[in-house]
């Protein structure tokens, strides 16, 4: 999204458009080979803004997206079918269906898809299990995430506290959703965050939808991380 035309469309069409865990402590850092990271709420530093755009300008996820994320995403449907299953399998059936309208694949409004820049409370919902061994089902308690426009028309989310955390672009897709591709920064010793492309393990890709009147969601189906989908909910 390297031009102020693009992000004006976008905003035509697009502005127009519990707490009980499993675990409850800590938002917990993923293994990473001979390390253990603790978790931290310090806001991680992220890039600054770039007014020629970011992750090469485009407006196009498409472009962006590698081959397997873009396979990741086309396989939506199928990850909540398999992680809230499996989820409910494990026992947590209960919790799952507690979450409601968080956790129905078809909840996804139009309109208003893009929150207004600023703060939010943000959690994440994690459902099966990406590995023999896995819960089923995780759930964190509340962080922060921020979503910014950039001078150069980039709409940015970031997760900024947390063990895992994580920066990306809204790109337009369909009436009822954007599509997130970013990369997360783990750990507390990390201040930044990856490029993505840059440390493949890292990559995120998945939906971001509006399911309420102040109520927003990301779904990432396939994470490369702990689960068959995750959930970030996002509410002021």
């Amino acid at each position: 999204m390297r031009t102020l035309a693009a992000v004006a469309t976008l905003a035509v069409l697009l502005a127009a458009c519990d707490r009980t865990a499993a675990p409850q402590a800590a938002d917990p850092a993923p293994p990473a080979p001979g390390t253990q990271p603790r978790a931290t709420d310090a806001p991680a530093a992220g890039p600054g803004p770039s007014p020629e755009g970011e992750q090469g300008g485009s407006a196009d996820w498409r472009t962006v997206a590698s081959t397997e994320d873009a396979s990741r995403l086309g396989r939506l449907d199928q990850a909540w079918r398999l992680g809230r299953a499996e989820a409910e399998e494990r026992g947590f059936a209960a919790r799952v269906e507690a979450l409601g309208v968080l956790v129905d694949p078809n909840a996804a409004q139009t309109g208003r898809l893009q929150p207004p820049p600023g703060s939010y409370r943000c959690r994440s919902i994690k459902l099966g299990s990406n590995g023999p061994g896995g819960l089923g089902y995780l759930e964190y308690p509340f962080f922060r995430c921020t979503l910014e426009l950039t001078p150069g028309g980039d709409l940015v989310l970031t997760k900024a506290t947390g063990s895992q955390r994580t920066r990306g672009l809204l790109y337009p897709d369909t009436d009822d959703r954007l599509v997130f591709i970013g990369a997360q920064a783990w750990g507390a010793d990390e201040t930044g965050y990856p490029a993505y492309g840059q440390r493949p393990e890292r990559d995120q890709i998945g939906v971001f939808e509006r399911i309420g009147s102040e109520r927003w969601r990301l779904v990432l189906p396939w994470p490369k991380q702990d689960s068959k989908l995750e959930i970030l909910e996002l509410i002021p």
